[in-house]
């Protein structure tokens, strides 16, 4: 019996051994999205999903941050209104209730204030916040779920945005190949991949891309040893605070599913991984890297790939006479 019992405790020390996540690591896994409030992340996905909510009827939040692609629209720059050309690399939607703000230069400090910033941005959905409300507002089955939801007779543009916020809170993408090793699992990784985290460790890249979104926590200066060339005329957060300190400063990018989420950096300049990789190795660290290290630091950020969100598509209710006819073409 007694040596059953040590070995039935060795079994189990091994077991636990085994399913302990990996200590002392400067990247955290991905958790899965815990929902309170199944009927407004319903609500907030048929938002997401509704090209109404532009002045063409035609553009959604989906458009540029495609679920089909990464949460972004992979081009270098998004297609707004009438055709216009959007000023810089639309960001991915995926685990972006991870970032410690929203858009490059963090002038949101949220997604439910994000969400408000492309219907009125007469560049992005050329709408207006009053406008919106009042397409929704002309729909019965909308305004009995905003009633439901929210217990209030009339739409505001603050539960819009609440809602789209709370949908985009459940777009995670946990148990990637890397989130399985962290928790344990040797075997989910390859030893290049391996390879490529101890070097994207030992080159300094984890000062920056660290936590759970392996970024998005952090403000940093594009092109710290090395000036960054471009012809994108975004300036970073001096564009909000007039600061040149801080200018060409961004906010960090995730880089969980960044395989999927080219072309990459803020001008959407470069479409190749291991180009993104040399770039960023030279401006950033100072560090000209072998071809073989580029391409086991390109493998391991492809295991950081998880599981993408997967769901019913929302049916959107239909519109009515009452609903303002959308303008397409107009400027």
């Amino acid at each position: 019996m007694l040596r059953l019992s040590v070995l039935a405790l060795t079994v189990s020390m091994s077991v636990a051994a085994f399913a302990a996540p990996q200590k002392n690591e400067p990247i955290q896994p991905i958790e899965p999205a815990v929902v309170t409030n199944q009927a407004k992340v319903e609500l907030g996905k048929q938002l997401f999903f509704d090209p109404r909510l532009s002045k063409s009827g035609f553009i959604s939040c989906n458009s540029c941050h495609n679920l089909s692609m990464g949460g972004s629209d992979n081009l270098p720059s998004s297609i707004g209104h009438n055709w216009q050309e959007g000023p810089i690399n639309s960001p991915t939607v995926l685990n972006s209730s991870l970032n410690l703000a929203q858009f490059w230069d963090g002038r949101a400090a949220d997604l439910k204030e994000q969400a408000g910033g492309p219907i009125a941005n007469p560049m992005e959905m050329g709408f207006t916040h009053d406008l919106a409300v009042d397409v929704l507002a002309s729909i019965p089955q909308y305004v009995q779920s905003f009633k439901e939801v929210y217990k209030a007779d009339k739409i505001t543009i603050d539960e819009v945005t609440d809602a789209i916020a709370e949908f985009e809170k459940t777009l995670v993408t946990p148990n990637a190949p890397f989130d399985k090793w962290l928790k344990g699992d040797e075997a989910a990784l390859s030893a290049d991949a391996k390879a490529g985290y101890k070097l994207f460790k030992d080159v300094g890249c984890t000062a920056c891309h660290n936590g759970p979104a392996v970024g998005g926590n952090s403000f940093q200066k594009m092109g710290v040893v090395e000036a960054y060339e471009t012809n994108n005329p975004a300036e970073g957060v001096a564009g909000l605070t007039g600061d040149d300190l801080d200018r060409f400063k961004f906010k960090v990018p995730t880089l969980r599913n960044v395989e999927l989420t080219y072309p990459y950096f803020h001008d959407g300049a470069y479409w190749n991984l291991e180009e993104a990789v040399d770039v960023m190795a030279r401006l950033q660290l100072g560090r000209k890297l072998e071809k073989e290290e580029i391409a086991q630091i390109t493998v391991f950020l492809k295991s950081l790939t998880g599981e993408q969100p997967s769901f019913t598509m929302p049916i959107l209710p239909p519109s009515t006479a009452a609903t303002p006819r959308p303008q397409p073409f107009v400027k």
